[in-house]
């Protein structure tokens, strides 16, 4: 990240730029940097001003606490204001739940894009939730950042296996720095349900896109975000998973964006 921006709050924030065109800004979701979706922005460069950034408390931005929602709301403002007063946003994962929030808040919004966005439909999966919040909180607070990763890989669904080789390898340390800002994904996520009354509010086209090998729930989760935003639109990437090849998804945000 080479350039550098200033949220409301006073933190610096790192991000980069590229290309030219009508801006999009590029949100990663939780225990990930801007270096997460660095490769989409390649991909989008030669029709946009592409931006991605670490947000705050991660890669080569700062922190500042209290935290809040309202402050990574303000950090996305900050970024539209560098970008020129207005953009396109994308985020993926919790990050999707980002930028629907900044788009709800009245941000100088063109069009909202989001991968896979993590809501919970059913009573089972709230409550798994709510128990993944209580749980993170009580790690976070006593400094076990290794048990808060591992209840994040659980949440996913990553198996007992993946999880203990995943404590040994090389990774490990650089997830552990990123554990304290799993608080923040979470409460971003504001407790893990579909917000259908603030999604409602969302006044621009949102395009809801899901991998077509994801688990049944992340896709059902996903249509239902494009069903409860007035303008949304549902798309299936075939032989995709929540890692989705940017190959594949960057022609369907550069459509998107385009319009």
């Amino acid at each position: 990240m080479d350039k550098k921006t200033i949220s409301r709050d006073g933190t610096e924030l790192a991000y980069a730029r590229a290309g030219q065109g009508p801006a999009v800004i590029l949100v990663s979701g939780a225990m990930s940097t801007g270096g997460t979706v660095a490769p989409l922005s390649g991909l989008l460069a030669h029709r946009f001003t592409v931006l991605w950034y670490d947000r705050r408390g991660r890669g080569g931005s700062g922190d500042t606490a209290p935290f809040a929602v309202e402050r990574e709301v303000e950090d996305l403002a900050a970024l539209i204001e560098a970008a020129g007063g207005e953009a396109s946003l994308y985020g993926i994962s919790s990050g999707g739940a980002l930028v629907l929030e900044a788009a709800a808040r009245g941000l100088p919004v063109r069009r909202v894009a989001v991968y896979e966005t993590p809501f919970a439909l059913d009573e089972e999966e709230a409550r798994g939730r709510a128990e993944y919040s209580e749980h993170l909180t009580e790690a976070l607070a006593q400094g076990r950042r290794g048990d808060a990763v591992e209840l994040f890989l659980r949440l996913t669904g990553l198996a007992e296996e993946m999880i203990q080789r995943a404590r040994q390898s090389p990774m490990w340390a650089g997830m552990e720095a990123l554990a304290p800002t799993l608080a923040y994904d979470d409460a971003v996520m504001a407790g893990g349900r579909l917000p259908r009354e603030r999604l409602a509010s969302v006044g621009v086209p949102v395009l809801a896109v899901a991998g077509g090998d994801s688990p049944r729930w992340l896709r059902e989760a996903t249509r239902a975000v494009a069903e409860a935003v007035p303008q949304g639109t549902y798309r299936t990437l075939e032989g995709q998973t929540h890692m989705v090849d940017p190959n594949v998804l960057a022609p369907v945000l550069a459509e998107f964006f385009d319009q």
